[in-house]
């Protein structure tokens, strides 16, 4: 199944009410026209945004934990100039489905099925999967296998520590809550519910509307006021296990494929030591780009820096296979 409609988005439900000083480059970048839709993924359904001309070359493009395809919702419109552009929300997040249980398999076919069903695979250029913080874990667990459909990936600031500062990280830092039998809660009122919203880890961003921008679609109106979109049931992930973390840069370097690797160079999750542990890890084939002045979340704090080095990447690699 693959139900989709193209549009021009409105920006008035685009835009939260409450978004301050939208700067003129987000305005066009959401403005341009897109497909929206659903494809099927082992029963469930996957909410995706397309963009750009199919007859391109593919990018698919993946989230981070409990966030949503939105996140790349003002940069994907750059990368379509050239590329033919998917983003999706990972099942029991965004909007997509939910499912009773978010097994690693499962979600690797997620990978394929939305590639598979958007046309990806159509082009004589095997499509490129650029992913951030938990969409890499997804991105990496999907290329142990699946390696050959796909021409490479970039990893947006996945969570990489030398074991010592990782296991020094989770003694310090609170864990995400792990109890999915408790309910998502209902706030009264947008304003409550969006107070609540924060980042993770927590940071400020350099582009405060795109901070109201992720906390507008990040929640939903249901029956007594406002509540979070994402499923209590995928706190039940493996993802963000210790043994697998302290594995984390061996993964890298052990995953088949093209592969590359971005991170804000004050981020939490990833910085400079990071680059130099995925090397000694092994990879030292990989090409590592720090973005200065950016934190975890990348995209919201030095967005348009993000989409010139991942344009760049991509037409190094493109050099490459001419």
């Amino acid at each position: 199944m693959n139900t989709a409609v193209t549009t021009k988005p409105d920006l008035a439900r685009e835009l939260p009410p409450d978004a301050g000083d939208i700067p003129a480059w987000l305005e066009d970048a959401l403005s341009v026209p897109r497909e929206e839709g659903w494809v099927q993924s082992n029963g469930c359904d996957i909410r995706y945004f397309r963009w750009g001309n199919p007859k391109n070359p593919g990018l698919l493009l993946m989230h981070g934990f409990l966030a949503h395809s939105r996140c790349f919702g003002f940069i994907a419109p750059y990368l379509a100039e050239n590329y033919h552009v998917v983003a999706f929300d990972l099942s029991g997040m965004g909007d997509s489905g939910m499912r009773e249980s978010y097994p690693e398999d499962v979600r690797a076919a997620e990978v394929a099925d939305v590639a598979r069903a958007t046309g990806l695979f159509e082009h004589e250029k095997k499509p490129i999967v650029i992913a951030h913080s938990y969409g890499g874990h997804v991105a990496l667990t999907a290329m142990q296998d699946q390696h050959a459909l796909f021409g490479g990936m970039i990893i947006c600031d996945l969570m990489v520590l030398r074991p010592e500062r990782l296991k020094a990280y989770f003694d310090s830092e609170k864990p995400l809550r792990s109890d999915p039998s408790r309910p998502n809660r209902v706030y009264p009122d947008y304003a409550t519910a969006k107070s609540r919203f924060v980042l993770s880890p927590p940071q400020p961003v350099n582009v405060p509307s795109l901070f109201d921008y992720m906390a507008f679609h990040s929640l939903k109106e249901v029956e007594g006021g406002w509540t979070w979109k994402f499923d209590t049931s995928v706190f039940q992930s493996d993802f963000g296990r210790q043994e697998r973390m302290l594995r984390q840069g061996h993964i890298i370097a052990e995953t088949p494929g093209r592969k590359a690797i971005v991170y804000g160079q004050d981020s939490l999750l990833f910085d400079d030591d990071s680059a130099a542990y995925v090397h000694e890890c092994g990879a030292t084939d990989v090409p590592i780009v720090g973005i200065p002045g950016a934190r975890h979340h990348l995209m919201l704090d030095e967005p348009i820096a993000f989409v010139s080095v991942l344009r760049s990447i991509l037409a190094q690699w493109g050099a490459d296979e001419s």
